[in-house]
């Protein structure tokens, strides 16, 4: 799971039913809902057998009164719930869509139609759309901590940090809670602070329930801050434990297979991702297999899978073309994955149509920064680079390009320490890029 992608859909957890429908449209005035069945070991659980119930009963009550608002949002959080649990989100964000905005042309101010709106702008990266209805909601409604957590999530997502800090004091002092404390921690890390981060993911781990999609996705992204202060053992134990209250829970067996690759034993690598692919829908799975077959000496299969990557973002991307309702903007992520595919030119194109998107976000700048690295303009690479390092991130893969493109720029020592900073405490950086680092250090 890629930091970067996964903290989006920790932040959009809800407290809601889990479950989902499927919406096929008959005609342009009629829309008939029908169950979809998940495969595989999702299948088999008393979660979605109640998710059948529950959505069997809200078929039919709308069948029965087309205007029956609650059930509609009652259905639409179940979508949004749905699509955190199988990861389908592309199809299934245009299903709670199409139903808050159903809503929405009865009630224009119906606050919960506002939220999923919102929600599903924030999951499909459309954030300069989520943070403009955040902050209208917030104008509607201005004690709700939910809203709070959508304003921290747009502005962190725009590179409003400051924005996003505030907006995360007065979430919590609303109500404190599992999504308050998750928020308090990744602002921590993006601003360099690993144990307040740690101290504040344990907060929001214990305010869960054991067992939920929200709690575990917690835990994980609790073992990924050890992974990246180089405590290992701690990271798997939480990827272990996740494992245990959420059986085959996709992104532990992810962790799981991170501290595999950090042993170098590759194939157990490989069996972890694969299991997790087998799944959910999520890209970072087959682009971590990407570097797992390579570094396992399959090349074929690297190749292959840095492929299907491709194929699948693009697909991602191209979704809303046809459907004003969805449509994720996956530019950033395709930047990274035509990197892989020695395509430098439509990475280039992919980083800068993200960047004239967010032009403040240390994660796009960091984007920009390491395809012009590659690219050759090291000049370009530092501009942006310096971006990325402003809030003082130690991030380990950040630091050690940033170091890389400052020892292309002839500053040395700055490069040196960087990359210092990054080495001397994580395990959880890519051997390739982590080989090129070490190279500045014993130069």
């Amino acid at each position: 799971m890629k930091k970067g992608l996964t903290y989006a859909a920790l932040l959009f957890a809800f407290a809601a039913i889990a479950g989902f429908i499927v919406l096929k449209n008959k005609t342009k005035e009629e829309t008939v809902c029908t169950l979809k069945e998940r495969t595989g070991i999702l299948a088999n659980s008393d979660e979605y057998r109640a998710t059948r119930k529950k959505a069997d009963e809200l078929l039919a009550l709308i069948k029965k009164n087309p205007q029956d608002i609650k059930s509609k949002l009652t259905l639409a959080s179940l979508y949004i719930q749905e699509a955190r649990v199988t990861g389908d989100h592309v199809y299934y964000d245009v299903a709670a869509m199409q139903l808050a905005n159903d809503v929405l042309k009865t009630d224009s101010l119906n606050f919960e139609a506002m939220v999923f709106k919102g929600t599903i702008y924030l999951s499909q990266h459309h954030f300069a759309d989520g943070l403009k209805i955040s902050q209208r909601i917030q104008q509607l409604n201005p004690y709700n901590a939910f809203v709070y957590g959508m304003l921290v999530d747009a502005n962190v997502e725009m590179g409003n940090y400051d924005e996003a800090v505030k907006n995360s004091d007065k979430m919590v002092s609303v109500r404190p809670d599992i999504r308050s404390y998750s928020r308090i921690s990744y602002l921590r890390e993006i601003y360099g602070d690993y144990p307040g981060a740690i101290d504040a993911m344990k907060m929001a781990v214990s305010a869960g329930y054991p067992g939920e999609e929200g709690t575990e996705w917690t835990r994980v992204h609790l073992g990924q801050l050890y992974e990246n202060t180089g405590d290992m053992q701690n990271a798997k134990m939480q990827y272990s434990l996740a494992l245990q209250e959420r059986p085959d829970y996709a992104y532990a067996y992810a962790g799981l297979g991170r501290i595999s690759r950090a042993d170098k034993n590759y194939t157990e690598a490989i069996k972890y991702f694969v299991k997790a692919d087998g799944l959910v829908v999520d890209y970072s799975f087959k682009d971590e297999l990407t570097d797992l077959y390579a570094l396992n000496g399959q090349l074929d299969k690297s190749e292959e899978s840095s492929k299907q990557v491709v194929q699948l973002l693009s697909k991602d991307a191209q979704s809303g073309i046809k459907n004003e309702n969805i449509g994720h903007y996956a530019d950033r992520e395709l930047a990274y994955a035509y990197l892989k595919t020695n395509d430098i030119d439509k990475a280039l194109d992919h980083a800068l149509m993200e960047y004239n998107r967010r032009p403040d976000n240390i994660d796009v700048n960091e984007t920009l920064a390491w395809v012009y690295f590659k690219k050759g303009d090291f000049v370009n690479a530092q501009k942006y680079i310096s971006v990325a390092l402003k809030t003082n991130s130690k991030n380990p893969t950040l630091l050690c390009r940033a170091g890389l493109i400052y020892a292309k720029n002839g500053n040395t020592v700055k490069a040196q320490e960087l990359i210092k900073s990054a080495l001397q405490s994580t395990q959880d950086i890519n051997e390739s890029l982590k080989a090129e680092a070490q190279k500045i250090i014993s130069a």
